[in-house]
Protein backbone atom coordinates (compact mmCIF):
# COMPACT_ATOMS: atom_id res chain seq x y z
CA UNK A 1 0.00 0.00 0.00
CA UNK A 2 2.45 2.54 0.50
CA UNK A 3 4.33 2.25 -2.38
CA UNK A 4 1.24 2.17 -4.72
CA UNK A 5 0.77 5.65 -2.51
CA UNK A 6 4.67 6.56 -3.10
CA UNK A 7 4.04 5.64 -6.85
CA UNK A 8 0.51 7.66 -6.81
CA UNK A 9 2.28 10.73 -5.33
CA UNK A 10 4.86 10.56 -7.94
CA UNK A 11 2.38 10.63 -11.09
CA UNK A 12 0.66 13.87 -9.29
CA UNK A 13 4.12 15.35 -8.98
CA UNK A 14 5.14 14.70 -12.74
CA UNK A 15 1.59 15.88 -13.75
CA UNK A 16 2.28 19.22 -11.85
CA UNK A 17 5.43 19.55 -13.25
CA UNK A 18 4.39 19.30 -17.05
CA UNK A 19 1.33 21.36 -16.42
CA UNK A 20 3.18 24.63 -14.73
CA UNK A 21 5.29 24.32 -17.57
CA UNK A 22 2.92 24.71 -19.97
CA UNK A 23 1.42 27.26 -18.47
CA UNK A 24 4.89 28.83 -18.55
CA UNK A 25 4.84 28.42 -22.02
CA UNK A 26 2.03 30.68 -22.09
CA UNK A 27 3.31 33.48 -20.48
CA UNK A 28 5.22 37.01 -22.37
CA UNK A 29 3.56 35.66 -25.55
CA UNK A 30 3.26 39.20 -26.36
CA UNK A 31 7.75 39.30 -26.40
CA UNK A 32 7.94 36.59 -28.80
CA UNK A 33 7.66 37.32 -33.04
CA UNK A 34 4.69 34.94 -33.62
CA UNK A 35 2.81 37.91 -31.67
CA UNK A 36 2.94 40.30 -34.43
CA UNK A 37 3.22 37.73 -37.27
CA UNK A 38 1.15 38.67 -40.25
CA UNK A 39 -1.53 37.04 -41.53
CA UNK A 40 -2.11 33.10 -42.74
CA UNK A 41 -1.89 32.54 -46.37
CA UNK A 42 -3.45 29.44 -47.78
CA UNK A 43 -2.55 27.67 -51.35
CA UNK A 44 -5.67 25.83 -53.49
CA UNK A 45 -4.70 23.74 -55.97
CA UNK A 46 -7.44 24.96 -58.17
CA UNK A 47 -7.94 21.48 -60.66
CA UNK A 48 -7.76 17.49 -60.40
CA UNK A 49 -6.76 15.23 -62.91
CA UNK A 50 -10.29 14.62 -64.19
CA UNK A 51 -11.73 18.06 -64.47
CA UNK A 52 -13.92 18.09 -67.62
CA UNK A 53 -12.79 18.93 -71.16
CA UNK A 54 -15.20 21.18 -72.12
CA UNK A 55 -12.72 24.37 -72.44
CA UNK A 56 -14.54 26.15 -69.56
CA UNK A 57 -11.98 26.13 -66.75
CA UNK A 58 -10.45 28.76 -66.22
CA UNK A 59 -14.00 30.78 -66.53
CA UNK A 60 -15.11 28.10 -63.75
CA UNK A 61 -12.11 29.01 -61.48
CA UNK A 62 -13.44 33.38 -62.16
CA UNK A 63 -16.43 32.49 -61.21
CA UNK A 64 -15.52 30.60 -57.74
CA UNK A 65 -12.45 32.94 -56.74
CA UNK A 66 -14.97 35.38 -54.53
CA UNK A 67 -15.87 32.42 -52.52
CA UNK A 68 -12.74 30.98 -52.04
CA UNK A 69 -11.12 34.40 -50.94
CA UNK A 70 -14.13 34.51 -48.33
CA UNK A 71 -13.01 31.45 -47.29
CA UNK A 72 -9.79 32.42 -46.32
CA UNK A 73 -8.09 31.34 -49.66
CA UNK A 74 -5.61 34.02 -51.01
CA UNK A 75 -3.48 31.86 -53.69
CA UNK A 76 -4.58 29.61 -56.39
CA UNK A 77 -2.18 26.60 -58.10
CA UNK A 78 -3.38 26.72 -61.42
CA UNK A 79 -2.44 23.75 -64.25
CA UNK A 80 -0.50 23.65 -66.74
CA UNK A 81 -2.64 26.24 -69.28
CA UNK A 82 0.30 25.66 -72.29
CA UNK A 83 -0.33 23.97 -75.70
CA UNK A 84 -0.20 20.51 -74.47
CA UNK A 85 0.05 17.84 -77.98
CA UNK A 86 -3.64 16.46 -76.86
CA UNK A 87 -5.92 19.85 -76.76
CA UNK A 88 -8.08 17.80 -74.01
CA UNK A 89 -5.05 16.75 -72.16
CA UNK A 90 -3.70 18.17 -68.76
CA UNK A 91 -0.82 19.96 -70.21
CA UNK A 92 1.61 17.55 -68.67
CA UNK A 93 2.36 16.91 -72.12
CA UNK A 94 3.81 19.84 -72.91
CA UNK A 95 4.10 21.08 -76.37
CA UNK A 96 4.24 24.90 -76.97
CA UNK A 97 4.84 26.93 -73.78
CA UNK A 98 4.31 30.20 -76.03
CA UNK A 99 0.70 29.40 -76.67
CA UNK A 100 -1.69 29.87 -73.86
CA UNK A 101 -4.53 29.23 -75.86
CA UNK A 102 -4.17 31.61 -78.50
CA UNK A 103 -2.85 29.40 -81.68
CA UNK A 104 -4.89 27.19 -83.76
CA UNK A 105 -2.07 24.20 -83.29
CA UNK A 106 -2.68 20.59 -82.26
CA UNK A 107 -5.85 20.63 -83.41
CA UNK A 108 -7.41 23.38 -81.56
CA UNK A 109 -6.81 26.68 -80.10
CA UNK A 110 -7.82 26.64 -76.89
CA UNK A 111 -6.35 24.57 -74.09
CA UNK A 112 -8.36 22.19 -72.23
CA UNK A 113 -9.07 25.00 -69.77
CA UNK A 114 -9.91 27.74 -71.91
CA UNK A 115 -8.54 30.44 -73.86
CA UNK A 116 -6.00 32.89 -73.46
CA UNK A 117 -8.67 35.75 -73.50
CA UNK A 118 -10.68 33.58 -70.58
CA UNK A 119 -7.02 32.89 -68.93
CA UNK A 120 -6.79 36.64 -68.68
CA UNK A 121 -9.85 37.31 -67.62
CA UNK A 122 -9.67 35.01 -64.55
CA UNK A 123 -6.25 36.72 -63.81
CA UNK A 124 -7.65 39.85 -63.33
CA UNK A 125 -10.52 38.86 -61.38
CA UNK A 126 -7.89 36.87 -58.95
CA UNK A 127 -5.93 40.33 -58.62
CA UNK A 128 -8.96 42.16 -57.66
CA UNK A 129 -9.75 40.11 -54.92
CA UNK A 130 -5.41 39.70 -53.81
CA UNK A 131 -5.13 35.88 -54.83
CA UNK A 132 -1.94 35.22 -55.99
CA UNK A 133 -2.11 32.65 -58.82
CA UNK A 134 0.83 29.71 -58.99
CA UNK A 135 1.62 28.41 -62.75
CA UNK A 136 2.13 25.34 -63.11
CA UNK A 137 5.57 25.06 -65.34
CA UNK A 138 6.59 21.88 -67.32
CA UNK A 139 10.13 22.58 -67.86
CA UNK A 140 11.28 18.98 -67.89
CA UNK A 141 10.35 17.75 -71.57
CA UNK A 142 8.55 18.33 -74.91
CA UNK A 143 5.60 16.11 -76.69
CA UNK A 144 3.62 15.84 -79.63
CA UNK A 145 6.53 17.02 -82.48
CA UNK A 146 5.92 17.94 -86.13
CA UNK A 147 8.68 15.61 -87.73
CA UNK A 148 11.03 12.78 -86.41
CA UNK A 149 14.65 13.16 -87.06
CA UNK A 150 17.88 10.97 -87.82
CA UNK A 151 20.20 10.98 -84.91
CA UNK A 152 22.89 8.65 -82.92
CA UNK A 153 21.74 7.54 -80.06
CA UNK A 154 22.47 4.43 -77.69
CA UNK A 155 19.65 2.71 -75.21
CA UNK A 156 20.05 2.27 -71.60
CA UNK A 157 19.06 0.91 -68.92
CA UNK A 158 15.42 1.60 -67.72
CA UNK A 159 16.54 1.05 -64.00
CA UNK A 160 19.85 1.67 -64.28
CA UNK A 161 20.25 4.76 -66.81
CA UNK A 162 24.05 5.15 -66.80
CA UNK A 163 24.23 1.58 -68.01
CA UNK A 164 24.11 1.35 -71.73
CA UNK A 165 22.43 -1.60 -73.63
CA UNK A 166 23.52 -1.34 -76.96
CA UNK A 167 25.83 0.11 -79.08
CA UNK A 168 25.83 3.12 -80.65
CA UNK A 169 23.24 3.33 -83.52
CA UNK A 170 20.94 5.90 -85.46
CA UNK A 171 17.43 6.19 -84.73
CA UNK A 172 14.71 8.06 -86.01
CA UNK A 173 12.96 10.11 -82.92
CA UNK A 174 10.80 12.79 -82.75
CA UNK A 175 12.56 16.13 -81.66
CA UNK A 176 11.55 18.02 -84.68
CA UNK A 177 9.19 21.08 -83.15
CA UNK A 178 8.68 23.96 -85.50
CA UNK A 179 5.24 25.94 -83.89
CA UNK A 180 3.57 25.99 -87.40
CA UNK A 181 0.55 27.65 -85.80
CA UNK A 182 2.28 30.72 -83.67
CA UNK A 183 5.35 31.00 -85.64
CA UNK A 184 7.71 33.36 -84.23
CA UNK A 185 5.39 35.10 -81.94
CA UNK A 186 6.93 35.36 -78.63
CA UNK A 187 10.09 33.13 -79.47
CA UNK A 188 11.61 32.29 -82.59
CA UNK A 189 13.40 29.19 -81.20
CA UNK A 190 12.45 25.98 -83.31
CA UNK A 191 13.61 22.79 -81.45
CA UNK A 192 15.53 19.85 -82.42
CA UNK A 193 17.58 16.91 -81.83
CA UNK A 194 20.39 18.46 -80.36
CA UNK A 195 18.63 20.22 -78.27
CA UNK A 196 17.13 16.75 -76.09
CA UNK A 197 18.90 14.50 -74.49
CA UNK A 198 16.77 11.01 -74.70
CA UNK A 199 13.52 9.98 -76.03
CA UNK A 200 11.74 6.88 -75.74
CA UNK A 201 10.99 5.51 -79.23
CA UNK A 202 13.08 5.07 -82.20
CA UNK A 203 10.38 4.88 -84.95
CA UNK A 204 12.55 3.51 -87.86
CA UNK A 205 12.78 -0.01 -85.42
CA UNK A 206 9.47 0.86 -84.35
CA UNK A 207 10.67 -0.07 -81.01
CA UNK A 208 10.49 1.72 -77.50
CA UNK A 209 13.50 2.05 -75.06
CA UNK A 210 15.02 4.83 -73.07
CA UNK A 211 17.41 6.16 -75.56
CA UNK A 212 20.43 8.66 -74.89
CA UNK A 213 21.22 11.26 -77.52
CA UNK A 214 24.91 11.14 -78.32
CA UNK A 215 27.10 14.39 -79.57
CA UNK A 216 29.73 16.47 -78.46
CA UNK A 217 29.02 17.20 -74.83
CA UNK A 218 26.19 15.29 -74.54
CA UNK A 219 24.55 13.08 -71.54
CA UNK A 220 22.65 12.94 -68.89
CA UNK A 221 21.96 16.22 -66.17
CA UNK A 222 24.53 15.13 -63.11
CA UNK A 223 22.61 17.29 -60.48
CA UNK A 224 19.42 15.45 -61.20
CA UNK A 225 17.81 12.73 -58.66
CA UNK A 226 20.26 9.42 -58.34
CA UNK A 227 17.05 6.84 -58.47
CA UNK A 228 17.67 4.77 -61.33
CA UNK A 229 20.98 5.52 -61.07
CA UNK A 230 20.27 9.23 -63.08
CA UNK A 231 16.66 10.26 -63.21
CA UNK A 232 17.10 12.85 -65.93
CA UNK A 233 15.14 10.80 -68.35
CA UNK A 234 11.11 10.92 -67.55
CA UNK A 235 8.84 10.72 -70.86
CA UNK A 236 8.65 12.30 -74.23
CA UNK A 237 11.71 13.88 -75.78
CA UNK A 238 13.46 15.01 -72.67
CA UNK A 239 15.12 18.84 -72.75
CA UNK A 240 18.93 19.35 -72.34
CA UNK A 241 18.79 22.52 -70.02
CA UNK A 242 22.83 22.51 -70.28
CA UNK A 243 22.19 23.34 -74.21
CA UNK A 244 22.70 27.15 -74.53
CA UNK A 245 19.58 27.66 -76.90
CA UNK A 246 17.21 25.88 -74.74
CA UNK A 247 18.36 27.78 -72.01
CA UNK A 248 18.00 31.20 -73.56
CA UNK A 249 14.25 30.18 -74.77
CA UNK A 250 13.09 28.64 -71.27
CA UNK A 251 14.62 31.80 -69.34
CA UNK A 252 12.74 34.38 -72.15
CA UNK A 253 9.64 32.18 -71.60
CA UNK A 254 9.86 32.42 -67.79
CA UNK A 255 10.41 36.07 -67.72
CA UNK A 256 7.74 36.76 -70.88
CA UNK A 257 4.54 34.41 -68.54
CA UNK A 258 5.10 36.21 -65.62
CA UNK A 259 4.82 39.65 -66.81
CA UNK A 260 2.47 38.97 -69.45
CA UNK A 261 0.14 37.31 -66.46
CA UNK A 262 1.29 39.18 -63.98
CA UNK A 263 1.99 35.44 -61.47
CA UNK A 264 2.82 35.20 -58.48
CA UNK A 265 4.59 31.94 -58.22
CA UNK A 266 5.35 28.44 -60.24
CA UNK A 267 5.90 25.03 -59.59
CA UNK A 268 8.22 23.26 -61.14
CA UNK A 269 6.99 20.30 -62.55
CA UNK A 270 9.13 17.29 -62.21
CA UNK A 271 12.05 18.81 -60.09
CA UNK A 272 14.10 15.89 -59.52
CA UNK A 273 14.21 15.25 -62.96
CA UNK A 274 16.26 17.91 -64.55
CA UNK A 275 19.10 19.73 -63.40
CA UNK A 276 18.67 21.62 -59.92
CA UNK A 277 21.45 24.38 -61.44
CA UNK A 278 19.14 25.02 -64.26
CA UNK A 279 16.45 25.61 -61.57
CA UNK A 280 18.35 27.61 -59.60
CA UNK A 281 19.37 30.29 -62.52
CA UNK A 282 15.97 30.44 -63.81
CA UNK A 283 13.87 31.52 -60.67
CA UNK A 284 16.96 33.50 -59.81
CA UNK A 285 16.37 35.05 -63.76
CA UNK A 286 12.70 35.55 -62.85
CA UNK A 287 13.05 36.95 -59.77
CA UNK A 288 15.60 39.99 -61.23
CA UNK A 289 13.52 40.50 -64.26
CA UNK A 290 9.59 40.30 -63.77
CA UNK A 291 8.81 39.56 -59.40
CA UNK A 292 11.31 39.50 -56.76
CA UNK A 293 9.02 37.95 -54.26
CA UNK A 294 8.47 35.16 -56.91
CA UNK A 295 7.22 31.90 -54.90
CA UNK A 296 8.73 28.97 -56.43
CA UNK A 297 7.56 25.29 -55.31
CA UNK A 298 9.43 22.26 -56.31
CA UNK A 299 7.76 19.08 -57.14
CA UNK A 300 11.09 16.84 -55.64
CA UNK A 301 8.66 13.76 -55.04
CA UNK A 302 10.20 11.12 -52.65
CA UNK A 303 9.32 10.50 -49.02
CA UNK A 304 12.90 10.10 -47.88
CA UNK A 305 13.45 13.76 -46.36
CA UNK A 306 16.97 14.14 -46.20
CA UNK A 307 17.14 13.53 -50.04
CA UNK A 308 14.58 16.48 -49.88
CA UNK A 309 16.98 18.46 -47.90
CA UNK A 310 19.83 17.78 -50.58
CA UNK A 311 17.76 19.07 -52.89
CA UNK A 312 16.68 22.39 -50.58
CA UNK A 313 20.70 22.95 -50.55
CA UNK A 314 21.21 22.54 -54.26
CA UNK A 315 19.25 25.27 -55.07
CA UNK A 316 20.15 27.34 -52.39
CA UNK A 317 17.12 26.61 -50.25
CA UNK A 318 14.92 29.25 -52.99
CA UNK A 319 12.35 27.30 -53.50
CA UNK A 320 10.06 25.42 -51.08
CA UNK A 321 9.34 21.46 -51.26
CA UNK A 322 6.33 18.98 -51.13
CA UNK A 323 6.25 17.25 -48.05
CA UNK A 324 5.74 14.08 -49.32
CA UNK A 325 7.25 12.10 -46.45
CA UNK A 326 4.53 14.37 -44.21
CA UNK A 327 1.49 12.37 -47.24
CA UNK A 328 3.20 8.89 -46.63
CA UNK A 329 2.71 8.86 -43.27
CA UNK A 330 -0.80 10.07 -43.35
CA UNK A 331 -1.56 7.44 -46.11
CA UNK A 332 -0.06 4.55 -44.13
CA UNK A 333 -1.47 5.98 -40.84
CA UNK A 334 -5.12 6.07 -42.60
CA UNK A 335 -5.32 2.43 -43.39
CA UNK A 336 -4.37 1.20 -40.03
CA UNK A 337 -6.25 0.06 -37.37
CA UNK A 338 -5.55 2.69 -34.69
CA UNK A 339 -2.04 3.16 -35.27
CA UNK A 340 -0.31 5.29 -32.70
CA UNK A 341 -0.38 9.47 -33.87
CA UNK A 342 2.03 10.57 -31.48
CA UNK A 343 4.65 10.66 -33.88
CA UNK A 344 3.17 11.45 -37.16
CA UNK A 345 5.62 14.18 -37.69
CA UNK A 346 8.52 12.48 -37.31
CA UNK A 347 10.81 12.53 -40.25
CA UNK A 348 8.74 15.04 -41.96
CA UNK A 349 9.62 18.13 -43.86
CA UNK A 350 7.52 20.14 -41.94
CA UNK A 351 8.98 19.21 -38.90
CA UNK A 352 12.51 19.58 -39.90
CA UNK A 353 12.53 22.77 -42.25
CA UNK A 354 8.81 23.55 -41.66
CA UNK A 355 9.77 27.33 -43.91
CA UNK A 356 10.43 25.08 -46.67
CA UNK A 357 7.65 23.04 -46.91
CA UNK A 358 4.10 22.78 -48.59
CA UNK A 359 1.89 20.47 -46.74
CA UNK A 360 -1.27 19.03 -48.07
CA UNK A 361 -3.30 15.52 -47.80
CA UNK A 362 -3.74 14.66 -51.48
CA UNK A 363 -3.34 16.49 -55.37
CA UNK A 364 -3.80 15.68 -58.62
CA UNK A 365 -0.74 13.06 -58.84
CA UNK A 366 -1.67 10.88 -55.92
CA UNK A 367 -5.70 10.74 -56.89
CA UNK A 368 -6.60 6.76 -57.46
CA UNK A 369 -4.80 5.59 -60.82
CA UNK A 370 -2.44 8.19 -61.23
CA UNK A 371 1.37 8.01 -61.26
CA UNK A 372 2.11 8.69 -57.79
CA UNK A 373 -0.98 6.98 -56.44
CA UNK A 374 -1.32 8.07 -51.92
CA UNK A 375 -4.73 7.66 -51.12
CA UNK A 376 -5.14 8.74 -47.59
CA UNK A 377 -8.62 7.34 -46.25
CA UNK A 378 -11.93 9.36 -46.17
CA UNK A 379 -12.15 8.52 -42.61
CA UNK A 380 -8.85 10.28 -42.00
CA UNK A 381 -9.22 13.09 -44.03
CA UNK A 382 -10.40 15.48 -41.38
CA UNK A 383 -7.69 14.45 -39.33
CA UNK A 384 -4.94 15.01 -41.76
CA UNK A 385 -6.32 18.55 -42.98
CA UNK A 386 -6.46 19.57 -39.14
CA UNK A 387 -2.89 18.98 -39.06
CA UNK A 388 -1.83 20.73 -41.92
CA UNK A 389 -4.09 23.30 -41.92
CA UNK A 390 -4.19 24.82 -38.18
CA UNK A 391 -0.36 24.39 -36.83
CA UNK A 392 2.43 26.12 -37.14
CA UNK A 393 4.94 25.56 -39.89
CA UNK A 394 4.81 24.90 -43.57
CA UNK A 395 2.89 26.30 -46.61
CA UNK A 396 -0.55 24.34 -46.56
CA UNK A 397 -1.71 23.48 -49.95
CA UNK A 398 -5.97 22.43 -50.09
CA UNK A 399 -6.85 19.82 -53.08
CA UNK A 400 -9.86 21.21 -55.33
CA UNK A 401 -10.81 17.51 -55.59
CA UNK A 402 -11.39 17.44 -51.39
CA UNK A 403 -13.15 20.44 -51.54
CA UNK A 404 -15.87 19.53 -54.37
CA UNK A 405 -14.82 15.84 -54.50
CA UNK A 406 -13.93 14.03 -57.96
CA UNK A 407 -15.58 13.60 -60.77
CA UNK A 408 -14.00 10.40 -62.75
CA UNK A 409 -17.21 10.40 -64.83
CA UNK A 410 -19.49 12.90 -65.57
CA UNK A 411 -22.08 10.88 -64.26
CA UNK A 412 -20.72 10.52 -60.78
CA UNK A 413 -21.83 12.30 -57.84
CA UNK A 414 -19.39 15.20 -56.37
CA UNK A 415 -18.83 14.04 -53.15
CA UNK A 416 -16.76 16.64 -51.12
CA UNK A 417 -13.97 15.42 -48.15
CA UNK A 418 -14.11 15.76 -44.29
CA UNK A 419 -17.95 15.73 -44.39
CA UNK A 420 -18.11 18.91 -45.73
CA UNK A 421 -16.04 20.62 -43.20
CA UNK A 422 -13.53 21.53 -45.01
CA UNK A 423 -14.32 25.16 -45.81
CA UNK A 424 -15.00 25.54 -41.90
CA UNK A 425 -11.47 24.17 -41.46
CA UNK A 426 -9.94 26.94 -44.09
CA UNK A 427 -11.72 29.66 -41.91
CA UNK A 428 -10.33 28.47 -38.69
CA UNK A 429 -6.81 29.08 -39.84
CA UNK A 430 -7.13 32.45 -41.18
CA UNK A 431 -9.39 33.88 -38.25
CA UNK A 432 -7.92 31.85 -35.59
CA UNK A 433 -4.79 29.55 -35.92
CA UNK A 434 -1.92 31.99 -34.78
CA UNK A 435 0.53 32.24 -32.12
CA UNK A 436 2.63 29.68 -30.03
CA UNK A 437 1.58 26.03 -30.01
CA UNK A 438 1.51 23.63 -27.36
CA UNK A 439 1.43 20.14 -28.00
CA UNK A 440 -1.01 17.53 -26.38
CA UNK A 441 0.67 14.09 -28.21
CA UNK A 442 0.67 12.21 -25.04
CA UNK A 443 -1.96 9.40 -25.78
CA UNK A 444 -1.28 7.29 -29.05
CA UNK A 445 -4.53 7.66 -30.43
CA UNK A 446 -5.87 10.84 -28.77
CA UNK A 447 -3.62 13.69 -29.10
CA UNK A 448 -4.14 18.02 -29.28
CA UNK A 449 -2.73 21.14 -29.74
CA UNK A 450 -3.57 24.79 -28.73
CA UNK A 451 -3.17 28.04 -30.54
CA UNK A 452 -2.31 30.95 -27.97
CA UNK A 453 -3.50 33.64 -30.35
CA UNK A 454 -1.41 36.79 -31.21
CA UNK A 455 -1.90 40.82 -30.91
CA UNK A 456 -4.79 40.52 -33.86
CA UNK A 457 -6.45 37.15 -33.51
CA UNK A 458 -7.56 34.45 -30.97
CA UNK A 459 -6.42 31.15 -30.72
CA UNK A 460 -7.77 27.85 -30.92
CA UNK A 461 -7.50 24.23 -29.25
CA UNK A 462 -7.55 21.20 -31.73
CA UNK A 463 -8.45 17.72 -30.17
CA UNK A 464 -8.25 14.72 -32.88
CA UNK A 465 -9.00 11.02 -31.85
CA UNK A 466 -8.42 8.05 -34.50
CA UNK A 467 -10.07 5.40 -32.17
CA UNK A 468 -13.22 6.35 -30.07
CA UNK A 469 -14.48 9.47 -28.34
CA UNK A 470 -12.00 11.05 -26.13
CA UNK A 471 -11.43 14.24 -23.92
CA UNK A 472 -8.11 16.31 -23.79
CA UNK A 473 -7.13 18.49 -20.83
CA UNK A 474 -5.51 21.46 -22.02
CA UNK A 475 -4.26 24.49 -20.75
CA UNK A 476 -5.80 28.28 -22.48
CA UNK A 477 -4.70 30.50 -20.36
CA UNK A 478 -6.52 31.79 -17.10
CA UNK A 479 -7.28 35.13 -19.09
CA UNK A 480 -10.21 32.95 -20.41
CA UNK A 481 -11.24 31.67 -16.56
CA UNK A 482 -15.16 31.42 -16.69
CA UNK A 483 -15.67 31.90 -20.42
CA UNK A 484 -17.21 29.46 -22.66
CA UNK A 485 -15.51 27.69 -26.40
CA UNK A 486 -17.53 26.21 -28.74
CA UNK A 487 -16.49 23.69 -31.57
CA UNK A 488 -16.59 25.70 -34.94
CA UNK A 489 -17.19 22.24 -36.77
CA UNK A 490 -20.57 21.71 -35.40
CA UNK A 491 -19.33 18.06 -33.93
CA UNK A 492 -20.33 19.22 -30.19
CA UNK A 493 -23.56 21.73 -29.62
CA UNK A 494 -22.65 21.93 -25.51
CA UNK A 495 -19.53 24.19 -24.18
CA UNK A 496 -16.79 23.93 -22.46
CA UNK A 497 -16.48 26.27 -19.71
CA UNK A 498 -12.51 27.33 -18.64
CA UNK A 499 -11.70 26.89 -14.94
CA UNK A 500 -10.01 29.02 -13.13
CA UNK A 501 -6.31 27.83 -13.43
CA UNK A 502 -7.28 28.25 -17.58
CA UNK A 503 -7.89 24.45 -18.67
CA UNK A 504 -10.49 23.31 -20.19
CA UNK A 505 -11.64 19.43 -21.11
CA UNK A 506 -12.37 19.75 -24.85
CA UNK A 507 -13.98 16.48 -26.35
CA UNK A 508 -13.68 14.92 -29.82
CA UNK A 509 -15.87 12.66 -31.28
CA UNK A 510 -15.00 9.15 -32.02
CA UNK A 511 -12.47 9.07 -35.26
CA UNK A 512 -12.97 13.08 -35.45
CA UNK A 513 -11.55 16.15 -34.63
CA UNK A 514 -12.99 19.05 -32.64
CA UNK A 515 -11.21 22.78 -32.98
CA UNK A 516 -12.36 25.09 -30.68
CA UNK A 517 -12.52 28.82 -30.53
CA UNK A 518 -14.18 31.51 -27.56
CA UNK A 519 -17.42 31.83 -28.19
CA UNK A 520 -17.70 35.34 -28.14
CA UNK A 521 -15.13 35.58 -30.91
CA UNK A 522 -17.06 33.36 -33.15
CA UNK A 523 -20.18 35.29 -32.51
CA UNK A 524 -18.39 38.29 -33.22
CA UNK A 525 -16.54 37.07 -36.35
CA UNK A 526 -18.88 34.71 -37.85
CA UNK A 527 -17.94 32.05 -40.06
CA UNK A 528 -19.67 31.37 -43.44
CA UNK A 529 -21.24 27.86 -43.34
CA UNK A 530 -22.96 28.02 -46.67
CA UNK A 531 -20.39 26.91 -49.64
CA UNK A 532 -21.32 26.32 -53.17
CA UNK A 533 -20.12 22.39 -53.98
CA UNK A 534 -21.49 22.31 -57.36
CA UNK A 535 -18.37 23.50 -58.96
CA UNK A 536 -19.72 22.75 -62.40
CA UNK A 537 -22.98 24.82 -62.22
CA UNK A 538 -20.29 27.60 -62.97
Amino acid sequence: MVSFLSCFGGSRQRERRILAKKEEAARNLDQLPSWTAPDNTLILQAFEWHVPADHRHWLRLKSALPEWKAIGIDQIWVPPGCKGMDPNGNGYDIYDLFDLGEFDQKGAISTKWGSRMELEEMMRQAHTLGIGVIWDAVLNHKAGAEYPEYFDAVAVDPKQRNKEISKPLEIHGWTGFDFPGRGEMYSSMKYHWQHFSGVDWDDKGKKQEIYKILGSNKDWAPDVSTENGNYDYLMFADLEHSHPEVREDLLLWGTWITESLSLSGMRLDAAKHFSTRFQKAFLEHVRERANPNFFVMGEYWTGDVSAIHDYLEEVDNQVVAYDVPLLVKFSKLSHARSPDLRGIFDGTLVKTKPEHAVTFVANHDTQVGQMMETPVASSFKLLSYALVLLRKGGYPCVFYGDLYGIRANVKDPMTPSCDGKLPILTQARKRYAYGEQEDYFDQPNCIGFVRYGNAYHPGLACVLSNDGPSKKRMFIGRQYTNCEWTDVLGYHSALVIIDKRGYGEFPVNAMSVSVWVEAAAVKRDGLQKDFNVNIYDY
